[in-house]
């Protein structure tokens, strides 16, 4: 949900009964909140959990400190759940275990997941080659629970997802295409019109593939990192030092206030979900419908068992 992810959304989504995860770059750099602030902006809005994302790739040590006094913060707000993707996680798993936390891992396949289960975590998904079929299809012996993400923006994928074995679904662009994300008006009736078709894989936000419109701008960027930048992110050091570049790059861009801009000439994350989504809808009304259509299903199935 970076950058889209402001403390009024999560709170919806949370009271509603998902569980909204806060990104701290996005609430404290985007968004202009102090963490402990955005945590307590919140839990005004709603008591029920929300959860955290946190990004452990090992750009730097400075990177690396502060990404930990965040999960510190986020544990004395009470957050108990927590999503990690780009590295390895068993330093959040050894802060979250003790004080009652689960630590859920982003994977695009086996080898990761098993890494991530060694690590104690729990398994989830991520932007990668393999259909949701096939990802389950690999992970659905190891004993963990499943969090289908990427691809779903309405309802029957929801069901779908629940069908194939997964314990629940990750959304990120449904939510973004809601009152409640601060996201400018022009972003969210891209999705709103844009098709599966329109989404495009970009290396050139952060080193590794993102999904976004494809717009004239991106058309004339194009998708892949430059020469140098591909160079630097196959070395096992200069690989870090080349993310840290990206990351700060988007921070300027977002700083300067192209997640609010009027024009496309900038990168509007959004996956392929676009293609179910057909209006702006307030988030907890998306959360309750998922659900409604969750429960429908179920008692449909124990109908036709009995």
């Amino acid at each position: 949900m970076y950058p889209c992810s402001n403390p009024e959304l999560v709170a919806a989504v949370s009271h509603a009964g998902g569980i909204g995860i806060v990104q701290p770059l996005s609430m404290i750099y985007v968004h202009g909140h102090d963490l402990r602030e955005g945590f307590r902006l919140i839990r005004r809005l709603t008591d029920k959990p929300v959860g955290m994302n946190v990004l452990i790739e090992r750009s730097s040590r400075f990177y690396l400190d502060r990404m930990k006094r965040w999960v510190d913060v986020a544990l004395e707000a009470g957050v108990r759940f927590l999503v990690t993707s780009l590295g390895k996680p068993r330093w959040v798993v050894e802060r979250v275990g003790p004080a009652g936390g689960v630590v859920y891992h982003d994977v695009t396949e086996r080898k990761w997941a098993l890494k991530a289960l060694d690590a104690g975590v729990r398994a989830g998904g991520h932007a990668g080659p393999h259909s949701a079929e096939r990802l389950i299809d690999e992970l659905g012996d190891l004993g963990a629970p499943l969090v289908c993400a990427g691809g779903i923006g309405d309802e029957a994928g929801f069901v779908a997802a629940l069908r194939m074995g997964y314990a629940g679904v990750q959304l990120g662009t449904r939510f973004i295409a809601t009152p409640e994300c601060h996201a400018h008006p022009d972003y969210k009736r891209a999705i709103v019109e844009a098709d599966e078709d329109d989404i495009v894989l970009t290396e050139r936000v952060t080193g590794v593939p993102l999904a976004v419109i494809r717009t004239p701008y991106v058309e004339r960027v194009g998708t892949r990192a430059g020469p140098i930048a591909r160079w630097m992110l196959r070395g096992r050091r200069t690989k870090h030092l080349m993310r840290t570049i990206y990351a700060l790059n988007s921070a300027w861009r977002l700083k300067r206030g192209s997640l609010h801009a009027t024009s496309s000439k900038d990168y509007w994350q959004a996956g392929k979900s676009v293609a179910a989504i057909n209006a702006i809808e307030p988030a907890g009304e998306i959360v309750r419908r998922f659900a409604a259509a969750a429960r429908a299903a179920y008692e449909a199935g124990s109908r036709s068992t009995t």
